[in-house]
């Protein structure tokens, strides 16, 4: 396991967890939020995030990425990391919705059919977000190996992910960092 963990642990603590009375995606309250982006994007803590995910990238992925925006900072630091490790992935975001011009499609970036792809987000209550990614990768013709949040805040996606086919890891639990599961 990363070298970095704990470090990578209390940065999240210090700068991305905040207490309060939040509404969160789904419309549920919480007395707690974690903006998983203020870990991910500052430089102190790149490289400790990416060696995190890195440590549990199968050796058969080609592939990192999910939907935006998300997963981005998440799957574009990892790739750089690993291409640094020797083992290169291509990157690439799943657009929310079809891009009508242009190139057209939901993918942008390096994605490319028969990929053996990671699939990333940075924090999942629920992980509708890595699933929505998870089936536009299927339709672009690539395939899943891996969903991977950095944060699981909800203690549901693991199911939700085998129900359908998909292997989930994450980085952290919502009790890594000392706070209960927030359920579906």
């Amino acid at each position: 396991m990363s070298a970095h963990r704990e470090e990578l642990r209390q940065h999240l603590l210090e700068h991305s967890v905040r207490r309060g009375d939040f509404t969160l995606k789904s419309g549920r309250k919480s007395s707690w939020f974690i903006d998983s982006k203020q870990t991910a994007c500052r430089p102190e803590s790149m490289l400790w995030m990416a060696e995190a995910v890195f440590d549990l990238i199968p050796q058969e992925a080609t592939a990192i990425g999910g939907l935006t925006m998300g997963a981005d900072p998440v799957a574009f630091i990892t790739a750089a990391y690993a291409a640094a490790h020797g083992h290169p992935l291509r990157a690439f975001s799943v657009r929310k919705e079809v891009k009508d011009h242009g190139g057209g499609g939901r993918i942008a970036g390096a994605l490319e059919p028969g990929d053996k792809v990671v699939v990333t987000e940075d924090t999942v209550t629920r992980g509708t977000s890595l699933l929505e990614a998870a089936h536009g990768i299927v339709e672009a013709g690539a395939e899943p190996v891996l969903l991977i949040a950095l944060v699981d805040r909800g203690g549901t996606v693991q199911a939700m992910a085998e129900a359908e086919g998909f292997s989930f890891a994450a980085v952290f639990t919502a009790p890594d960092l000392g706070f209960p599961y927030e359920g579906a």
